[in-house]
């Protein structure tokens, strides 16, 4: 908040709690207004003066710098001082201030009633000081979190990248060894993959139907390389109008699902089936292992996308894995 709309903002709750205690006094004991001017005047310059003297000047020079005894003692020797002047204020304005029903406040009394009005403004301004230290110290260790999030969600990011391609190469790899017609095709379908996740994928969210369209664009691409022995079965349901999601989140499980699974037995082919209700996802997988890797974990990839749907959708998405001796199964619900 700038400067000038903090003196605003305080000289507004300083004029309007003035004016209704004034306001108060007046209806309630029927004090002439001459009397409440000099008294709500006078001494509210003087008691937000202290208020802000501490807050401004005692505070930052003494309190925050542990100089405890300092700070006791000036603030002793200021609520001293400043009841003797509000005596004195008193006693220019004796008939306003002093006197009330033709009998006159003894020195003592009016003293001691003034050193304690001047202890509230003191507390008021320490509260104030204390409170703001509060929200201040909150917002930093909010921004610190966030850095930090920001921080871990771009490095988890980073990961994505390479390990796709690194698995992508070394399929586009497999066809060449083989010299199959379609590895141009397998080259210009990661040549699509790779300007999506370069140039499309660098905000927070991207819109859902250009995330399911790279999905296909990578199953594609895995079915040119298994070529008439690979049987998937990918659908989409529901109503894809301008819902969002966070970017390269269920690669990793597809993924998973070519790299540790069968995509070759026409009799068990690897379901993939996403559903979309207004602003649901549900996410379905089931695949059978491979004989020889029946016991291989998802690697790096599947531990990615569990951090990231912590980070980024907490308490707002259910994950189940059913990882058995011959088939995995993953069921995901996202709220959008």
């Amino acid at each position: 908040m700038k400067r000038s709309w903090q003196i605003f903002w305080h000289s507004l709750f300083w004029i309007g709690t003035t004016s209704f205690f004034m306001y108060l006094a007046h209806n309630n004991a029927k004090i002439k207004m001459v009397d409440l001017l000099v008294t709500f005047v006078g001494y509210g310059i003087i008691n937000i003066g202290l208020f802000y003297l501490n807050y401004l000047v005692f505070i930052p020079n003494y309190l925050n710098r542990n100089n405890y005894r300092k700070y006791g003692l000036i603030i002793i020797t200021s609520i001293i001082v400043i009841g003797f002047l509000k005596y004195g204020l008193g006693w220019v304005f004796e008939e306003h201030i002093l006197i009330h029903n033709g009998k006159t406040i003894s020195f003592t009394s009016y003293f001691i009633s003034a050193c304690f009005t001047s202890i509230i403004f003191i507390l008021l301004s320490l509260l104030l000081h204390f409170t703001v230290d509060w929200f201040l110290n909150e917002r930093i260790q909010r921004d610190l979190e966030n850095q930090r999030l920001t921080a871990e969600l771009a490095l988890l990011k980073s990961q994505i990248n390479p390990h796709f391609l690194f698995n992508s190469l070394n399929s586009i790899y497999s066809l060449a060894y083989q010299r199959a017609e379609n590895t141009p095709e397998a080259i210009l379908k990661l040549s699509e993959i790779m300007r999506y996740m370069l140039y499309e994928c660098n905000d927070n969210k991207v819109d859902l139907a250009n995330e399911l369209q790279y999905l296909q664009n990578f199953i594609d691409l895995q079915k040119i390389r298994f070529g008439d022995n690979s049987y998937v079965k990918f659908e989409v349901d529901g109503i894809i109008t301008n819902q969002q999601i966070v970017p390269l989140l269920l690669i990793s499980f597809i993924e998973n699902a070519f790299k540790h699974g069968v995509a070759n037995d026409p009799n068990a082919p690897i379901q993939l089936k996403i559903t979309v209700d207004d602003g649901h996802l549900q996410f379905y997988m089931h695949n059978k292992k491979h004989l020889h890797n029946r016991d291989a974990a998802g690697g790096i990839g599947l531990n990615n996308v569990k951090r990231r749907l912590k980070l980024l959708y907490p308490n707002h998405y259910h994950l189940n894995i059913n990882d058995t001796a011959d088939t995995y199964t993953c069921e995901l619900s996202l709220v959008l």
